[in-house]
């Protein structure tokens, strides 16, 4: 088996446009100028990373917003609004159908695999479309895993997913889903970092723009934002340091 340091290579990061919405990550889209968490289920951020069947690095974010982009094609998005998002109150939580499609676009990722259930148990509300995608290997399934919500946490000790991982490959494992330098997403070019001191104002990380005096001496990020509101909606609070560059008068 080969087992390496991932180097990500993913699809452009701005959203990707169907019709009436915008898909920002394989859980979150734009639609009716509301941005609507899909609700039920969690999907990988895009700069997460996963192991495929193969072994080999696999950029499953980028690769599951992808596939929600096609699975929409040119079709409107209705999306029922369930409320404000209990973690990011600037966006909704909702269930979305694409066109004419009786199945919403929550079950059909996590029926596809590209998305894990938030609860489990019969709490779950796509249990046994879950059950048979882990049965069949289907997306994330096929290879190995962290849940996003362990990634997205920095959780490297997470409970390892799908049905390839191996036990005896543990550290590999790991270096591959938390690669120590992980490579930039094309256009996401804010730099988090996870931090204690962040925690003072509820946050896990702080994010840092081009414009940051403390951009260019943070060279080993842990994550990486398309944009304020993605990072923000992880977690992440803005470094107090950022503000325009400006010329000095001679």
């Amino acid at each position: 088996m080969r087992w390496f340091i991932l180097s990500l290579a993913m699809f452009a990061a701005s959203p990707s446009f169907a019709a009436n919405s915008a898909v920002r990550d394989a859980d979150t889209i734009d639609a009716g100028g509301v941005t609507y968490r899909l609700s039920g289920i969690d999907a990988p951020a895009p700069d997460q990373a996963c192991i495929d069947d193969h072994a080999d690095s696999w950029a499953c974010g980028a690769d599951a917003r992808d596939q929600l982009t096609r699975l929409i094609g040119n079709r409107d998005v209705h999306c029922e609004d369930l409320g404000a998002d209990g973690t990011y109150k600037k966006w909704h939580v909702g269930i979305c159908t694409a066109g004419d499609d009786t199945t919403s676009l929550n079950q059909l990722l996590i029926r596809r695999g590209l998305a894990v259930n938030l609860a489990s148990g019969a709490q779950a509300k796509f249990g046994e479309d879950e059950t048979d995608a882990k049965t069949n290997r289907r997306g994330l399934w096929k290879g190995c895993f962290v849940a996003p919500r362990d990634f997205r946490a920095g959780r490297k000790d997470g409970a390892l997913l799908g049905g390839s991982c191996r036990a005896d490959k543990d550290r590999e494992i790991r270096e591959v889903l938390f690669p120590p330098e992980p490579a930039m997403p094309p256009g996401c070019n804010i730099k988090g970092k996870y931090a204690v001191r962040a925690r003072v104002t509820g946050n896990i990380g702080i994010y840092h723009l081009r414009i940051c005096q403390s951009y260019p001496a943070l060279t080993r990020p842990d994550r990486w934002f398309c944009s304020e509101d993605d990072a923000r909606a992880a977690g992440f609070r803005k470094a107090y340091n950022c503000r325009p560059f400006t010329r000095q008068k001679s």
